[in-house]
């Protein structure tokens, strides 16, 4: 969902007879919704029932890709976009429906795989995206996704098993009221600042306040009786460190994302680029995703043997290198290619040791919400990687042919914040509790 329109981003002023300030709304309403939807939808799984609200998600899915493959309009396609960002949160629910019904010898290698196919989709929409895109209507990519929701819906009524843990309560409104508008603020703040100016009012009223809702928030939800979340438990050294971790593992994802796909693309006589078309980028992308899938096996194996911190920590460590590797080597194709694989193999291991480390540090009644929150701290590092980085590469750009594009230094000082992501998310793990205490399932091994 989030790789869907990317190459359509320089012809949706024209196909959608708008501006080009209104056409990103299309990419980031689904960023917006999918951060504010993923701990929400946690929380009603545990509450709930799993299964049941991945079901209600997958069908809104079908329905925003409708609305979008019919629409005439903008508006309708920002409204289809917004629906699809909410399936999202199927992820951490998958993992926390693994947690439930799975005995502890298969867990690890389970959630590795569920992890990895966050890549694995986003690395294969971009070439399919592409391909559609070049060969038929654009509406055609909405079609497609409506497809895969629809065939998706009766996979996992008939074949996913029934909730054995649900907790007792109600939802608590107010706290996802105060959650949605807090963080709408944030994200707002960090997405559209390049675009609006970052000391503007209106993004600065977006940040600040969106701190401030927060905060408040946060307060409500320590003295709540029901809260959407308890934070006390998401305080947890281990679960903290790993959250905001995440951050780091999220822009060092989406910083690739953003950078290698233009690198790719721009002329090679503007001495920044490769001369690659759109199919060809995407296919020198995708492995990276494809890797994630392939070492999933791997990673659940390294999970049970090593335990989840040392994985996690080589993961980071590998990103970290790959982005040296392409700051000191990226005079050709292959260098990219090599440098995205070990990203992807940083991604594929740091994605299945966050949700490990989370289930062993919270009650078995936590779980939906608690990797719902780990979800939200990748989108805020993906949502800042992709306006940090674009804002950089806007200011950094040279005039080519009567165009802007960006300079081989704009990709370096790229390369350079990603390294400084990756370090942080390094630092955080080694301070992750080897042994987090906390309830653990029945079936998960201590």
């Amino acid at each position: 969902m989030f790789t869907l329109v990317v190459p359509l981003q320089a012809e949706l002023p024209e196909l959608l007879h708008a501006s080009r300030e209104d056409t990103t709304w299309v990419v980031t309403i689904t960023l917006l919704v999918a951060a504010v939807a993923t701990p929400i939808s946690g929380r009603l799984g545990d509450m709930y029932g799993k299964r049941r609200v991945v079901l209600v998600l997958l069908a809104l899915l079908v329905a925003g890709s409708l609305i979008a493959a019919v629409a005439g309009s903008i508006v309708g396609v920002i409204i289809g976009r917004a629906l699809q960002g909410a399936v999202t949160g199927v992820i951490p629910l998958g993992i926390a429906i693994m947690r439930d019904v799975l005995p502890p010898e298969r867990l690890g290698t389970a959630v590795a795989l569920m992890s990895a196919t966050m890549g694995v989709g986003g690395a294969l929409g971009m070439p399919i995206a592409a391909y559609l895109a070049l060969h038929t209507d654009w509406h055609a990519l909405f079609w497609l996704a409506a497809a895969l929701g629809a065939v998706g819906l009766p996979l996992v009524a008939l074949f996913v098993p029934g909730d054995v843990l649900r907790t007792a309560g109600r939802l608590d409104l107010l706290g996802a009221a105060g959650l949605a508008l807090g963080l709408t603020g944030i994200l707002l703040f960090v997405s559209r600042g390049a675009e609006w100016g970052w000391g503007a009012p209106l993004t600065l009223s977006c940040g600040i306040g969106g701190v401030i809702v927060l905060l408040l928030w946060g307060w409500y939800q320590l003295r709540a009786t029901d809260p959407l979340l308890d934070l006390r438990v998401a305080a947890r050294p281990a679960v903290l460190f790993t959250n905001i971790a995440a951050i780091g593992m999220g822009f060092a994802l989406f910083s690739s994302n953003v950078t290698f796909p233009q690198m790719l693309e721009l002329p090679v006589a503007s001495g920044s680029g490769f001369g690659l078309d759109m199919m060809q980028a995407a296919l020198i992308v995708m492995p990276a995703g494809l890797v994630m899938m392939v070492i999933s096996p791997l990673s659940g194996w390294l999970e049970r043997t090593i335990g989840p911190r040392p994985l996690f920590t080589g993961g980071t460590a590998a990103i970290v290198l790959a982005y040296v590797f392409v700051l000191l080597w990226s005079s050709e194709v292959w260098h990219i290619l090599a440098a995205n694989i070990f990203i992807g193999i940083g991604i594929g291991f740091t994605f299945a040791a966050m949700p490990m480390i989370i289930m062993r540090s919270v009650p078995a009644h936590e779980t939906g919400a608690s990797n719902g929150l780990n979800a939200l701290f990748r989108s805020v590092g993906t949502s800042s990687a992709s306006a940090v980085m674009g804002g950089v590469l806007a200011a950094m750009s040279t005039d080519f042919e009567g165009r802007a594009v960006p300079s081989r230094e704009a990709f370096e000082v790229c390369f350079w914040l990603a390294i400084a992501a990756g370090v942080i998310a390094l630092v955080l793990s080694l301070l992750i509790p080897k042994q987090p205490t906390g309830e653990r399932h029945p079936s998960l091994p201590g």
